[in-house]
C-alpha cells in the first residue's frame, strides 16, 4: 500500500479543539472505569508533561491530579522546577517534590558493577527510579499513572524501557512532538514553555534534538512519511535531505519495536497472554 503525500508542515495541522476533547474524554473515562481517584504524573517542567497535566486537569479537575517533581543533584535545574510549578499553579494541580538524590546514591553504591562513566546506564536508572515514585503514589492514593510519551519519541524508541514509558495510559502518544507543542499553546500553556527544548534530563546539558540528530520539524515529517509507507527515497527527495538520513531514522524505528511491546512468550498453550489472549475491560 502506498499513499500520495506531499510532505509539508501543513500535514501536521489537525483540529486541536477536537484533539483536546478526545484526550480529555479518554482520561476521564479511563479513570472512572478503573474506579480510581485521579491521575499521577511526573511534572518535569517540559512540554509533554505540562501538556498532559493541563489536559488531565481539564478532564477530571486539578484537585484530582498529582504532579510529582523528581529532581536529583547531578542534573538539578531550577528553571525546570519553576516551569513545573507555573503549570501546576495555572491548572490548579496538586504537587509534591521528591528529591531522588539519596535513593540514586544508594543504588550506585549497591550495584557491584556500577560505572559512573556509563551515562546511558546511569540515566536509565534515573528514569526507572522516577517510575517507582510514580507508582508508589498511584498505589497509595488509588490513582492512575499517566505517561507523557509522544509519537515522535515512541516511534524512535527515545525513552527508557520500564522507565519514562511505564504508565497506565499515554494520552498524547498519537501526537507528534510538533503537534504536542501546538496543542499546548491551544490549551493555554505559555508559548515559552511550549517551545522549550525537550530533554529527558538524565544527564547535564542533554537535549532531545541533539541526540536525535535533527529538529522535530524535519523528524516528524520523516516519521509521517514512514507511517504512510512512503519509500525512503521519496521522503528524502521531498524534504531535500540525504536518503541515508531517512534510512537511519527508519532503521532506528524498526529496531526499537521491542521497546513498544510487552515481553514475548513462546506459543505453547491454547491462548497466549499478550499475543492472542487480550481481553477488553469488564469482559467477564
Amino acid at each position: 500500500m502506498t499513499y500520495q503525500v506531499k510532505l509539508t508542515p501543513s500535514l501536521l495541522e489537525i483540529d486541536f479543539s477536537e484533539a483536546e476533547k478526545r484526550i480529555c474524554r479518554f482520561i476521564k473515562e479511563y479513570v472512572e472505569n478503573a474506579g480510581a481517584k485521579g491521575i499521577v504524573l511526573g511534572l518535569s517542567g517540559g512540554i509533554d508533561s505540562g501538556t498532559i497535566a493541563a489536559l488531565a486537569s481539564k478532564a477530571i479537575g486539578g484537585e484530582n491530579v498529582t504532579g510529582l517533581m523528581l529532581p536529583e543533584e547531578e542534573n538539578f535545574n531550577q528553571k525546570d522546577i519553576d516551569d513545573a510549578k507555573a503549570v501546576a499553579e495555572k491548572f490548579h494541580l496538586q504537587t509534591q517534590i521528591c528529591d531522588a538524590s539519596s535513593v540514586l546514591g544508594c543504588l550506585y553504591q549497591s550495584i557491584p558493577v556500577f560505572d559512573p562513566k556509563d551515562k546511558l546506564c546511569k540515566g536509565n536508572l534515573k528514569a526507572r527510579i522516577r517510575m517507582i515514585y510514580l507508582y508508589y503514589y498511584a498505589n497509595n492514593f488509588n490513582k492512575i499513572v499517566c505517561g507523557s510519551s509522544d509519537k515522535s519519541e515512541s516511534m524512535m524508541g527515545y525513552f527508557t524501557k520500564w522507565g519514562d514509558a511505564a504508565a497506565d495510559i499515554a494520552p498524547i502518544m498519537d501526537l507528534y512532538k510538533t503537534q504536542v507543542r501546538k496543542l499546548a499553546i491551544h490549551i493555554g500553556i505559555p508559548k515559552e514553555l511550549a517551545l522549550k527544548p525537550s530533554t529527558p534530563a538524565l544527564w547535564p546539558n542533554q537535549t532531545a534534538e541533539n541526540e536525535l540528530g535533527m529538529k522535530y520539524e524535519i523528524l516528524d515529517l520523516i516519521l509521517y512519511g514512514l507511517e504512510r509507507f512512503l519509500a525512503t527515497e521519496e521522503i528524502a527527495n521531498q524534504l531535500s535531505i540525504q536518503k541515508t538520513i531517512v534510512e537511519k531514522i527508519k532503521i532506528r524505528w524498526l529496531a526499537n519495536e521491542h521497546k513498544r511491546r510487552m515481553p514475548i512468550a513462546p506459543k505453547i498453550g491454547f491462548r497466549t497472554v499478550g499475543n492472542d489472549f487480550r481481553l477488553p475491560r469488564h469482559t467477564y
